[in-house]
């Protein structure tokens, strides 16, 4: 348990930090499920529509250090790759 003041002013930013990270990562996720969903279902407009809204949102959780850059890179391209090949 934090017992000098700054460990315990450590405390409370990282759990708000935590939860800052936790939305963020959570929004980034529910970008891409969409997009997931879209390729799913055959529909290359609105799989194309949907990996253009995601990219902005994944690149700035790497801005803001959800994600590694690298793993945001992976993605977009695995992503952009899928939406291609439907056609």
């Amino acid at each position: 348990m934090a017992n000098s003041p700054q460990a315990k002013k450590r405390a409370r930013q990282n759990d708000k930090r935590f939860a800052i990270n936790k939305a963020r990562r959570s929004r980034i996720r529910t970008y891409l499920r969409k997009v997931e969903e879209a390729i799913a279902s055959g529909d290359k407009d609105a799989a194309t529509t949907a990996l253009r809204v995601a990219q902005p949102e994944l690149m700035r959780g790497v801005t803001k250090g959800v994600f590694h850059k690298n793993t945001a890179a992976r993605k977009m391209s695995r992503l952009s790759a899928r939406v291609k090949a439907l056609g």
